[in-house]
């Protein structure tokens, strides 16, 4: 796959969310998982019934979460590598391959919808990103909660690290990043130590500040109730670590579509 400053005819997401990325990140936090269940949980505590989406699930430890606090839980991903791995730890989990654009689930069958760990604005077009709120608040039930954890995109552009790399498993790992159009874009460089041919991949995330993704999920009939800057429930300010979005589809908005 090569890697040029414009945006790739492929779309990025199709190829790096595979072998290569759980390699590169085995470990992710299960306690930060938990974290983040608890506080959907908190906010959420008016779900009409307990079926929930897990939108863009990954290996699925938030859908773990989700289904051991009692939750009637479904994980949704584009990744079969991603989906392989969720099933290998938990057989039994309700999981879906699909796009996060044209969700493939009846109107209004979820009482929430959580969508963890920066899963939002991947999408060359910003048009895309409408859809998949659209999306969402399609298949949520009437009065349905969201909880939507992306980051933070001041703290991004004040922060960013150009370039870094570090070893893991027998490889160099090469990431350069930059901001271009709105855009933060992270190069990936594998450099095999046994010779092995080298392999590129990437990131691409719009960068959405809070006001504008709230604007964005009003638009799609999601109502923004809380914001929150950590999974402890801490409140978003400027310097906070995440931006977590959480509310309610407009039962009004659903009466009238």
């Amino acid at each position: 796959m090569t890697v040029s400053n414009s945006a790739p005819t492929r779309e990025w997401f199709r190829d790096w969310f595979g072998e290569e990325y759980l390699a590169l990140y085995p470990h992710r936090d299960e306690r930060e998982a938990r974290e983040a269940v608890d506080l959907f949980r908190d906010v959420g505590s008016r779900i009409p019934g307990s079926r929930i989406l897990d939108v863009a699930c990954g290996a699925g430890r938030h859908l773990r979460e989700l289904r051991a606090a009692g939750l009637d839980a479904t994980g949704l991903d584009l990744s079969l590598p991603l989906l392989r791995s969720a099933r290998s730890t938990a057989p039994a989990d309700p999981l879906v391959r699909g796009d996060m654009r044209r969700l493939p689930f009846a109107r209004g069958v979820f009482g929430g919808l959580t969508s963890f760990f920066t899963s939002f604005g991947y999408f060359a077009d910003p048009v895309d990103d409408r859809r998949v709120l659209q999306e969402m608040a399609r298949v949520l039930a009437p009065g349905g909660a969201f909880m939507i954890d992306f980051l933070n995109a001041s703290r991004v552009r004040e922060e960013l690290v150009a370039e870094d790399s570090r070893e893991v498993e027998g490889n160099r790992i090469v990431q350069v990043r930059e901001i271009a159009d709105g855009v933060v874009v992270k190069r990936i460089r594998i450099e095999p130590f046994d010779g092995s041919p080298i392999r590129y991949f990437e990131e691409r995330v719009r960068l959405y500040s809070c006001e504008k993704l709230v604007s964005l999920l009003a638009e799609a009939g999601l109502l923004t109730q809380h914001r929150f800057g950590e999974y402890s429930g801490a409140p978003f300010r400027t310097e906070s670590p995440r931006l977590i979005l959480a509310g309610q589809l407009d039962v009004a908005d659903e009466e009238t579509s």
